[in-house]
């Protein structure tokens, strides 16, 4: 047979029984569609995360007060035998390869002015904020580097709480609430956003010291430490442990560096877009059913055409690959159809709904163009198989 007759009569069939060549295709094109829409979500998703943890800074090495195995993230008060201080920060700000160092302690208070009142959370923090979170003020300046020990009362607001309480208003020189004191407003930052579901716009900064008093705090919630790009991390985790050891007695805390949350994030993340890939690939499986299942009847449907194909001169291997191309074709439309709605709806989602981040990834999308091709070749063995052992003579009986 040759390569045109067989092109032709492959094709021919698909083109014959339309309706029945729209369903086997529609079966791979939801399942392609299906992967590469859940697959563009999960990736988009995993970017969007990344990308929102580290606009907060890179090269960061967390501490935590309590022997813990979790992540760095500030909010928890953990109570140790000894509770990490502000020397301890000034010691760490003296290690090598660091940076810089901001001692965080976090609570919610009410703020107020003229009458105007809101709670709100309150971070007190040092005055590298700027350099180790990556948040500059928009408006005036961040927090003076004074004595930690005689902070002024100064307070940077948030995006969110400089416009509940001041509007349009220009803040800069006002004074507030806080507690039980007034601080000078010195400065707004710049809208940042939350970060792991802490609001870092509805939020006012303060001197550590302050808040520790404000809060009746002894210890530290956190210690965020900036380190050099050159310096290695593990080691550098290592010396900040063998300081703190040294100055503590023992292990009390827990160091993270960035790299570890990431790989923890990003292990999370995998799982999530691994497990919409099943779902796809389950709708895959279905498509393959319903190609073997079509194939299977049209074998049958098609008896007298396989016996007058054997009877001039038409081989077995011949009508072993007729029936292949035909099922390989039929998944190779459902494919290239599935592949451009998948990535049209993802495409939209992304459009329509900003807030749902999307993000084709090619590699996914064209591996599972592969798999639909392999689906209808294995889908299409079974049904050739049966075709090229069908008996000529009693072929063309059915006929």
């Amino acid at each position: 047979m040759l390569r045109t007759d067989f092109l032709r009569l492959a094709l021919g069939s698909v083109t014959a029984y339309r309706m029945r060549s729209f369903l086997t295709a529609l079966g791979i094109t939801v399942g392609i569609a299906s992967v590469v829409l859940l697959t563009s979500i999960g990736e988009g998703i995993q970017r969007y995360t990344l990308h929102e943890f580290t606009q907060f800074g890179t090269n960061l090495i967390a501490i935590n007060p309590g022997k813990s195995s979790t992540l760095g993230i500030s909010g928890a008060i953990v109570n140790t035998v000894r509770p990490l201080s502000m020397e301890d920060a000034a010691a760490l700000e003296r290690v090598p390869g660091i940076r810089a160092v901001v001692p965080l302690v976090q609570g919610n208070a009410a703020v107020e002015y003229r009458g105007k009142n809101r709670r709100t959370a309150i971070y007190g923090v040092g005055p590298a904020v700027p350099e180790v979170w990556r948040m500059k003020p928009v408006l005036g300046r961040f927090l003076p580097d004074d004595d930690p020990r005689f902070a002024r009362s100064f307070v940077v607001l948030g995006s969110k709480v400089k416009k509940e309480l001041f509007g349009n208003q220009n803040p800069l020189g006002r004074r507030i609430r806080i507690g039980s004191e007034s601080y000078r407003v010195i400065g707004v930052m710049e809208s940042k956003g939350q970060l792991l579901g802490f609001d870092l716009d509805d939020a006012a900064y303060i001197p550590t010291r302050k808040a520790m008093s404000l809060f009746d705090q002894e210890s530290l919630v956190e210690v965020d430490l900036l380190y050099d790009s050159a310096s290695d991390s593990e080691a550098l985790s290592s010396r900040i442990r063998k300081l703190l050891m040294q100055r503590h007695g023992k292990e009390d805390f827990t160091v993270i560096t960035q790299e570890q949350m990431l790989e923890t994030l990003g292990s999370i993340l995998d799982i999530l877009t691994l497990a919409v890939s099943a779902l796809g690939g389950i709708s895959l499986l279905v498509g393959g059913v319903g190609i073997l299942t079509i194939m299977t009847i049209s074998v049958t449907e098609r008896t007298g055409e396989v016996g007058l194909l054997r009877a001039i001169g038409a081989g077995k291997r011949q009508i072993l690959w007729l029936f292949l191309g035909e099922a390989v074709v039929l998944a190779g439309i459902g494919g290239i159809s599935g592949l451009v709605l998948g990535a049209g709806g993802a495409w939209l989602i992304g459009i329509m709904v900003p807030a749902l981040p999307t993000h084709t990834s090619w590699e996914h999308a064209l591996l599972a163009l592969a798999i639909s091709a392999v689906i209808g070749l294995g889908a299409g063995v079974i049904p050739a198989w049966q075709a090229a052992r069908l008996d000529p003579v009693e072929a063309l009986r059915a006929e």
